[in-house]
């Protein structure tokens, strides 16, 4: 592990940033500087105000003796986007903004790019392809997905000319303590009483506790075998929506209480409400193959999937008391 690494991390306020900059606290050898956009989140003296993310964005008050950058921030994925072009909105965020910081922190002497991008990279669904791996070509199908997959392009050719150590770890959906949008709403459907019309649902998903992600990404900012890498990363279970509920309702002293509905009705509930995408992400497949970061990394996932659900069922818990 490299001594007194000073890492600049974007996104540190954010669900995965705030669990990643605890764990660097309890390390040894790290000193972490959090860019935040607002004054609101400067709540300690090593947060530096940078303003909004996007192409023109300065950096220079927040690199100094930063050897280390995790860009963890982003435009995140939004289901319904009714903003006018959607791909313009991302790509000024994500492939700007995150183009403008490498280019910053090169000048700045920074060795090490670790960028979090995501699965939509990969693509939507592995119904009837195997696993995503890192050797998969990729085929992002929305402005976001595609976003992030061009900002990976600027990211590795900037590394070609630069020298600048790029790392790339996209994610499938990440959980845990203070989770939300679909996962969350997944959490209060399981704390009611109401039987659950997924008793048939086997399907195949991919997800990480944000405890694994975590400990992934501070595996990457030193190690020599990371550089120039991408990872995909999971739990290394894949779980059904069955299995899951069964899991929260189980972390929270209850039966399962599931009724087997066939899976072809939700299908056609989708198609005829136009929800095709909401019932596709539930009940479809999505895998990703993390073998290469094990492999290369020696990384093993210190949580199970059962510890992570228990983790955030105990958090929603005591929030809803």
């Amino acid at each position: 592990m490299v001594s007194h690494s000073v890492i600049l991390l974007t996104g540190s306020t954010g669900f995965v940033g705030s669990a990643l900059v605890s764990e660097l606290q309890k390390l040894s050898g790290f000193h972490v500087v959090g860019a935040v956009r607002s004054a609101v989140s400067a709540t300690s003296d090593d947060v530096v105000v940078v303003g909004n993310i996007d192409g023109t964005t300065d950096y220079s008050s927040a690199l100094t003796g930063v050897n280390v950058v995790i860009h963890a921030a982003a435009r995140a994925h939004v289901m319904r986007d009714e903003v006018t072009n959607p791909l313009a909105e991302y790509r000024q965020v994500n492939v700007e903004g995150t183009l403008n910081l490498a280019k910053q922190a090169v000048a700045a002497g920074v060795k090490r790019f670790v960028y979090i991008s995501s699965v939509k990279v990969n693509g939507e669904s592995t119904s009837v392809l195997p696993a995503f791996a890192e050797t998969n070509a990729v085929v992002p199908e929305d402005p976001y997905g595609v976003s992030k997959h061009e900002a990976e392009e600027g990211l590795r050719l900037l590394a070609e000319e630069t020298g600048l150590e790029v790392v790339i770890v996209r994610p499938p959906l990440v959980y845990g303590p203070g989770v939300k949008a679909n996962f969350l709403s997944l959490l209060k459907l399981s704390a009611t009483k109401l039987p659950l019309p997924f008793g048939s649902v086997n399907n195949k998903r991919s997800m990480v506790y944000v405890g694994n992600l975590v400990d992934l990404i501070v595996r990457c900012i030193d190690h020599p075998s990371a550089a120039n890498e991408t990872f995909l990363v999971s739990d290394g279970n894949d779980v059904s929506l069955r299995s899951l509920l069964t899991m929260m309702r189980s972390a929270m002293g209850r039966s399962s209480r599931l009724v087997p509905v066939p899976v072809r009705l939700f299908k056609l509930a989708g198609a005829l409400t136009g929800k095709r995408g909401v019932v596709d992400r539930l009940m479809g497949d999505l895998q990703v193959d993390s073998s290469k970061a094990c492999s290369l990394l020696g990384w093993v996932p210190p949580y199970t999937v059962e510890q992570g659900i228990a983790a955030t069922v105990a958090d929603f818990m005591s929030k809803e008391q």
